[in-house]
């Protein structure tokens, strides 16, 4: 974006390593082909990463202004926020690490709230915080909206890296030493940068709120009405998206009858809601969600009762994408697996072979060029190969639209992890 005296330069993105293709898709989709992507080994909270972002644009700019912000949050006004980024850039550069505080429409307990002081002097538009709120109880929340002088903690930052930097060292310490080792001992993979494992690991599991905004004096505010949202639950989605007459949100292959306040979304299948109110039901090819708008931050106990269990869902999605393109389940039973391939124009799978399956590919649109032990078959629309159970062999796409086939797979054990790679181009051997 670009606004007066504002531009922004190439975007670090901070992720983790199980998202890396799925954000490098994203990016791609957007038109970003100059980001840099840095992989966290384990998580560590808010602190380290944005710390290891700082680092990293530190080593040829220590003088750059960062915006931070989130990737689960929406704004629904950017002429609002080009203002809003204009005086906190001012106030960065003047020395100080700038957060956006929202004016709250409404007594909302799950985000933290942000006590404003008086004017900082000489930046138009910036005060002093007075001090951070934790997330409040219904009556706290009621009673900060009733008096004002309260903004929601929007959790972005925009702060100049030096500054940054030197305020980490002076109050979390531990943090700083071990992301500067993290830094230092990155390595390059494809175009992802990945940090130092034991290094980052070693980091104290911390947020940038408690590590340094809370403690430092330098940490001021933008007041803003940018049509903000934290979308961490289904009900803020509901929140900022179109509704009927009713109120309801219907994305996908939905009827609704009699329904009211609900938030339906399904991504194939009919999904037919009646006679409720304030429902969210979620429906994708793996899973099923029905739960009430009011209760929709409860869906963290059960993503927390997944993994206890171990089950699959609560990491893997059913479309996985991969450098070369991107793979989707269509069904599964006793000894077999369906699934749909989609290799980008270029792209190239390892030359590979499986210990426990066969696997038969049917081209559904543009061309293959396979390699099967010795041979080459270029594999056109409506035609197909089969590989026998320990065959060497490779996907390629040579053409210049996407290659589309269908996989299905036959044996004793169909696992991702059945995979003998014996040369890859992504360096995954």
């Amino acid at each position: 974006m670009r606004a007066q005296g504002v531009s922004a330069e190439k975007p670090v993105i901070v992720c983790n390593e199980d998202h890396r293709f799925l954000i490098a898709e994203q990016l791609r989709e957007a038109g970003i082909e100059d980001a840099r992507i840095l992989l966290e080994p384990v998580g560590r909270n808010s602190a380290p990463a944005i710390a290891a972002a700082a680092l990293l644009v530190a080593e040829t700019d220590p003088n750059a202004i960062l915006w931070l912000m989130a990737a689960d949050a929406a704004i629904t006004r950017p002429e609002a926020l080009s203002e809003a980024l204009e005086r906190a850039s001012a106030g960065a550069q003047a020395g100080y690490i700038m957060t956006f505080g929202m004016k709250p429409t409404h007594p909302e307990t799950g985000y933290g709230y942000i006590e404003v002081g008086g004017s900082v002097d000489g930046i138009p538009g910036v005060n002093h915080v007075q001090a951070f709120r934790e997330k409040p109880d219904r009556v706290t929340a009621e009673r900060f909206l009733q008096e004002g002088g309260y903004l929601w903690n929007s959790g972005m930052f925009v702060f100049r890296v030096d500054v940054l930097l030197a305020e980490m060292e002076k109050y979390a310490p531990e943090v700083i030493a071990s992301v500067r080792e993290s830094v230092a001992a990155r390595t390059g993979d494809l175009f992802f940068e990945r940090l130092g494992k034991e290094e980052f690991a070693s980091a104290p599991d911390i947020s940038i709120d408690y590590a340094l905004a809370e403690r430092s004096s330098r940490v001021a505010v933008v007041p803003a009405d940018l049509g903000w949202s934290d979308v961490g639950s289904w009900d803020a989605l509901w929140d900022i998206s179109p509704k009927d007459s009713s109120g309801n949100v219907a994305i996908g292959d939905v009827l609704l009858e009699d329904a009211k306040g609900c938030y339906v979304r399904s991504d194939k299948r009919l999904t037919a809601v009646a006679g409720i109110e304030g429902a969210v039901v979620v429906v994708t090819e793996d899973a099923v969600l029905v739960t009430h708008r009011d209760r929709a931050q409860d869906i963290k106990k059960i993503v927390d009762r997944l993994k206890r269990e171990k089950r699959p869902e609560a990491a893997l999605h059913n479309r996985c994408y991969r450098p070369w393109g991107f793979y989707e389940s269509l069904i599964s039973g006793e000894r077999f697996q369906v699934k749909r391939i989609v290799v980008s124009p270029g792209g190239k799978l390892s030359l590979q072979k499986h210990y426990h399956r066969a696997e038969h590919w049917i081209v559904v649109g543009g061309s293959a060029l396979v390699t099967r032990d010795t041979e080459q078959h270029l594999v056109q629309e409506n035609e197909s190969i089969y590989l026998p159970l320990g065959s060497m062999h490779r996907l390629e796409n040579p053409g210049k639209i996407p290659l589309t086939l269908i996989e299905v797979q036959t044996g004793a054990y169909l696992g991702e992890d059945d995979i003998v790679r014996v040369e890859d181009t992504y360096n995954r051997v």
